[in-house]
């Protein structure tokens, strides 16, 4: 349940931060490929920096300026990498391309680009070691039957977009 629920925590922040920050969306359309309030690549890329802080940046002993910046390292590289997938994958299975990087001067196809890679790093740096511990309290808050509800609407959202597309 704990990584579902990041998952869905991960997900709706992404779609806020897209909403607002980025202002990538009108309001007729949402920051992702689902109908409802959730971007799957952010929340897959929040379970994969959790992921990866479990087993491999846990593991790492070394000082916590030392390990700030094997994190950025590792998350501006792997989050590059969860970002160009996510994009593939889009349009592979929902016949819908939800981010073109071609008109970025360093872009690495449509769906990667060094401008942007940085900032996954500082983002995932962030969540690690700055708000993960207030996110963890709100996660371990969620009642099961909360989490199953909203897998259940997630799932439907999925079934509904790929239908209607």
């Amino acid at each position: 349940m704990y990584y579902l629920n990041s998952f869905f925590l991960y997900a709706l922040m992404g779609f806020i931060l897209e909403s607002t920050l980025f202002k990538n969306t009108t309001p007729l359309k949402t920051s992702g490929v689902l109908c409802g309030p959730i971007t799957i690549v952010y929340g897959l890329g929040g379970l994969v920096i959790l992921l990866l802080d479990k087993y491999l940046l846990k593991k790492i002993k070394v000082n916590k300026v030392l390990k700030i910046i094997i994190a950025f390292f590792l998350f501006t590289a792997v989050l590059t990498l969860v970002e160009g997938i996510s994009g593939y994958l889009g349009e592979l299975i929902f016949d819908r391309e939800m981010w073109n990087y071609t008109d970025k001067k360093y872009n690495i196809g449509k769906y990667m680009c060094l401008e942007m890679a940085p900032l996954w790093g500082i983002m995932g740096t962030i969540l690690v070691f700055v708000l993960r511990p207030f996110f963890e309290k709100i996660i371990k808050l969620i009642p099961d039957v909360v989490t199953y509800f909203v897998t259940l609407i997630f799932l439907l959202d999925i079934v509904i977009t790929i239908i209607t597309r």
